[in-house]
């Protein structure tokens, strides 16, 4: 008998499909032979506002894997300018998620911040342990005064406007906004009161710094942006030192700036938005060549929420346990289901850049899931809906050995042994006293196999006083097993079971899709109503004794049900396994 405890994935692995061509790296490629840049440096820069989920996987996959593919770089950074919705919690789970996604595949292209960690408890989830990642709040300093630079050259005036009037002004896409009373005054009188809004002076609300653009532009971002507020919070990186906090569109093209990015890629959302970046990097004293923005569609997927608001409202009204519920599309709910990091990059790398928005097929995904864990999950056998099956003309004290494979797909997984015993569990499905035709399991009188085992006789069954089927007795042909004289007996049907003497029991849960929609986000749709009310089951089941020790990181196919993985929830004498994925489509037949 081989070894049965092999490791069940392998996420280090460094092969990954063939390198996408997409319009983005077609523009990277150029830039490269035209001398626009020597080095690609490009950036992934989440907003510590939430968990990552899977449409981030796609980013990170594209802006780690053009990093790579050119021997490049690509910098981890935080977008935290909005400290009353970013948390450390968020921080810690983004880096944890980013680190297991492109672990063995693009970490050498990782790059990081040089400025030592200050928080001891982020440092287990960097790859270089002295250092942390960028944060945007890294560049108040500079922030600011680029802010006092362009009031000096009178690109930018201090707002008394509320935010309710300020986008009356504004205008609409049919109407060019209206100036405000305060865009004459004077670079000394704005440099003041910016200075009085760094200091406290005033309260929140109270005043904003805008750029002075054109308040008649056909694109309403050029009119007049506002690029700093004034907020009397608490920074979780910075403390109470800052009142005032840039606004994404200012501290974004600047970062890119002071961190070197030649390819800044942003979701198609931001197009508009690209002349705002422009602009601002123009107006002011940089170094040149300054960093280009492109835009790909976002990735959309069927039966999924992307929206972080809704994946909060999620949370909170706790509809799912929380971000790392597995029905969750975060990458730590994807990573307890038990999808591996090579799943996700065979499904985010190489799919399509495109400028559309398209939905991607759910399919898409689960057949890379399935892909892969099919390739590397030790099989085991478990009955998560438990019927007692009797073997007559075996003894309580017999215990017939059989080789059991550990996954046909690696002969080197090798076999190990399970035993056969008078008592055993079945599926209650696989045992119909009155079948429907072409029914090739267990009936009344009828034959069926159990896998490594042996063929059986159904003789007679027990029932309760409800008439229910409780209990089934046997008969067992011995000469069936493998390399018995009549081993070589066909059967139309084969059937999994475990020892009742030796089984181990476990809780199951069974996770499907959350939402029962393909687009469970369409304009109009109560979320809730699309709420798949059977996306979570559990059963007490029993499992064979192999996975007594089964490993927290590994993965499993329970034989004829999917594939499962250990629950961190999970203690010695109460094991849970979650379900990752069926073996098959199982709503590709609900749509038939």
């Amino acid at each position: 008998m081989s070894n049965s405890s092999v490791p069940e994935s392998s996420d280090t692995e460094s092969a990954v499909p063939d390198v996408p061509r997409d319009f983005i790296r077609d523009i990277v490629r150029d830039d490269l032979a035209s001398g626009r840049c020597q080095t690609v440096v490009t950036r992934f820069p989440p907003e510590p506002n939430g968990y990552l989920h899977i449409g981030h996987a796609k980013s990170i996959c594209l802006n780690f894997g053009i990093a790579k593919e050119n021997q490049g770089r690509c910098n981890l950074r935080m977008d935290d300018t909005n400290p009353t919705k970013e948390e450390v919690e968020y921080i810690h789970a983004i880096l944890k998620d980013v680190r297991w996604l492109i672990s063995g595949w693009a970490d050498s292209v990782l790059t990081l911040s040089p400025t030592p960690h200050s928080d001891p408890t982020l440092r287990e989830d960097t790859t270089n342990l002295s250092r942390r990642p960028f944060y945007a709040s890294d560049y108040f300093p500079q922030l600011y005064d680029y802010a006092v630079e362009l009031i000096q050259k009178g690109h930018a005036y201090v707002c008394d406007l509320s935010a309710a009037d300020t986008e009356r002004f504004r205008g609409s896409t049919d109407r060019p906004g209206e100036d405000s009373p305060f865009r004459s005054r004077s670079v000394d009188e704005n440099l003041e009161l910016f200075a009085r809004m760094k200091a406290g002076n005033f309260p929140d609300g109270a005043r904003t710094l805008r750029a002075r653009i054109d308040m008649a532009s056909p694109n309403i971002w050029m009119r007049d942006p506002v690029l700093y507020r004034i907020r009397h919070t608490e920074h979780h990186q910075t403390g109470e030192q800052w009142c005032i906090y840039p606004m994404y569109d200012f501290a974004h093209c600047l970062s890119d700036a002071i961190e070197g990015i030649t390819h800044s890629i942003c979701t198609l959302e931001f197009e508009v938005h690209r002349p705002l970046y422009d602009w601002i990097l123009n107006q002011l004293d940089l170094s040149r060549p300054l960093p280009k923005q492109y835009e790909f569609a976002r990735l959309n997927l069927g039966y999924t929420v992307m929206s972080k608001r809704k994946l909060l409202q999620l949370v909170n009204e706790r509809i799912v346990s929380g971000w790392d519920d597995p029905r969750m599309p975060t990458l730590a709910g994807l990573r307890r289901r038990g999808v591996t990091a090579k799943a996700l990059r065979d499904f985010a790398y190489p799919i399509g850049v495109t400028k559309y928005n398209a939905l991607t097929d759910v399919a898409v995904l689960e057949k890379a899931i399935r892909d892969d864990l099919n390739q590397h999950s030790l099989r085991r056998l478990a009955v998560v809906n438990p019927i007692k099956l009797i073997l007559t003309n075996l003894t309580s004290e017999d215990r017939y050995e059989c080789q059991a494979t550990n996954n046909p797909e690696d002969p080197a997984s090798g076999t190990r042994s399970i035993y056969l015993t008078r008592e055993l569990w079945i599926e209650q499905e696989d045992f119909q006293e009155v079948p429907p035709p072409k029914f090739f399991r267990l009936r009344p009188g009828g034959e069926v196999r159990l896998k490594y085992g042996c063929i059986i006789r159904c003789d007679s069954v027990v029932k309760d006083d409800q008439g229910n089927v409780i209990e089934i007795h046997a008969t067992a042909d011995l000469d069936s097993r493998s390399g018995g004289p009549n081993s070589g007996r066909k059967m139309k049907g084969t059937i999994h079971w475990v020892s009742a003497q030796d089984a181990v029991q476990v809780e199951v849960r069974l996770y499907d899709r959350l939402f029962t929609e393909e687009e469970p986000e369409a304009e109009g749709r109560d979320l809730k109503t699309a709420l798949n009310p059977h996306s979570l089951i559990t059963r007490t089941a029993w499992v064979e004794p192999a996975l007594a020790s089964a490993a927290p990181d590994g993965r499993y196919q329970f034989e004829r049900l999917g594939y499962f993985t250990l629950d961190p929830d999970s203690l010695p004498d109460r094991l849970i396994f979650n379900r990752t994925i069926t073996l098959r489509d199982n709503w590709a037949k609900k749509q038939t």
